[in-house]
């Protein structure tokens, strides 16, 4: 199986600079590729015989045209430029597919990184000690943790905030896992990262609703800086900081969860949830956000391959919440979003919303009966049990009242610790 593997470099002041400077170069033959193709396109309207050129015929005259020109593109790695003219092209392939929408021009500071490349896959020419990785073009860099693998043929120097990391591919083999295994069922919340259909409870961090005064404070620092000023720029520093320590907990959270669902279970359910339009809710949307949702489900695809699970997808439009695990064949009741906690006046039956989701969602299987849609809302004043109104001698639900489920809250720190 192949995998990506990222860590971060220690370089020098000498080394940052020709890092940028390959940064530069990428976003440059990157922008002058787009412009050159949208003008192609513009031209195309009434000459339809002009083909957009490839990747190759690009760098042709990125050589002839632009490289000839400015001195400055030879200071760099001749894998650079062309490596970025791939990606465009790469770009506007899916976009010619509807797959992606038009791509767009790079910004200075902006998710800055360039491609590197030497020697063959039989002989790579990337090596490093364990301490530090020798870089075609610049040299030896030292290393916060050593790389999986001595030697390896091509890598991608990226920088976050005000760090760069190398990210390089390499084959792994599959580890051993345990023969058997529990089928498990999980609702990705917001109130709580994951609730499993076993009764684990996995909380979700809120990066950046914890961090969010902080965010606010330096970004009012930016906006009062003069525009173009050293201070504006160790303000921007400051802030870039801050959000990547938010985009890190949020991943650490979510590598954790996923790790222990695919290493620990056969199969894992999921909802097919449609985040694009969840996220179209401005009153939920930043909730939604912080989650990472999407981010949550690409890591289960990979990772399921990695640990020999299975990962199964839950019809979008399967009525989870709505349809409670202890009333099969019955008709299920309307459960609005404010309601957390069922209560059946006549059974004295409490049940967690979100447990009583992931139990659903545990089983489904293609085909499953669904109980037709009754228009009795399931809350304190209403019955899942065919009771039109409960008695005054049942208690009234509050947040405050117990299920009759047991979940166990799971630190996610405690699992890798």
């Amino acid at each position: 199986m192949l995998l990506s593997f990222q860590t971060a470099l220690i370089p020098n002041n000498k080394q940052i600079t020709a890092f940028k400077k390959a940064s530069g170069v990428a976003r440059h033959s990157y922008n002058w590729g787009n412009a050159l193709i949208q003008d192609l396109l513009k031209k195309r309207e009434s000459d339809k015989i002009l083909k957009i050129q490839s990747a190759i015929d690009l760098h042709k005259r990125l050589v002839a045209e632009v490289k000839s020109v400015n001195n400055w593109y030879y200071e760099t790695n001749k894998n650079v430029p062309q490596k970025a003219l791939g990606d465009l092209r790469q770009a506007w392939d899916r976009c010619f597919k509807k797959i992606s929408k038009q791509p767009r021009f790079k910004k200075k500071g902006q998710k800055d990184s360039f491609y590197l490349e030497s020697g063959t896959k039989a002989k790579p020419g990337i090596n490093n000690d364990g301490k530090r990785v020798k870089l075609p073009s610049l040299g030896w860099v030292k290393l916060a943790e050593p790389l999986p693998l001595t030697a390896v043929h091509n890598c991608v120097i990226s920088r976050t905030a005000n760090r760069w990391f190398i990210a390089i591919k390499y084959e792994v083999e599959l580890p051993e896992v345990a023969t058997s295994r529990p089928v498990v069922g999980v609702d990705v919340g917001i109130k709580e990262l994951a609730v499993c259909s076993d009764g684990k409870v996995f909380a979700n961090p809120k990066a950046y609703r914890r961090m969010s005064k902080k965010l606010k404070r330096k970004q009012r620092d930016v906006s009062r800086k003069v525009k173009g000023s050293k201070n504006r720029t160790k303000a921007v520093k400051k802030l870039s900081k801050l959000h990547a320590k938010v985009a890190n907990i949020r991943k650490d959270a979510i590598h954790k969860l996923t790790n222990y669902l695919a290493k620990n279970h056969s199969e894992i359910k999921i909802e097919d949830l449609n985040i694009k339009a969840f996220l179209k809710n401005h009153k939920l949307a930043g909730a939604i956000s912080d989650c990472g949702m999407y981010e949550f489900k690409l890591q289960l695809e990979y990772k399921t391959i990695k640990f020999s699970s299975k990962l199964i997808v839950v019809d979008r439009f399967f009525p989870s919440s709505q349809n409670l695990l202890l009333q099969l064949g019955k008709h299920r009741h309307k459960m609005p979003l404010k309601n957390r906690v069922y209560v059946c006046p006549d059974c004295d039956n409490v049940q967690d919303r979100d447990l009583n989701a992931a139990r659903n969602i545990e089983r489904w299987f293609d085909g499953i009966f669904i109980p037709k849609r009754s228009d009795l809302a399931v809350s304190s004043t209403a019955s899942a049990c065919e009771v039109d109104k409960p008695d005054n001698s049942h208690v009234v639900a509050t947040v405050k009242q117990e299920v009759n489920a047991i979940t166990t809250h799971v630190q996610l720190s405690r699992l890798f610790g």
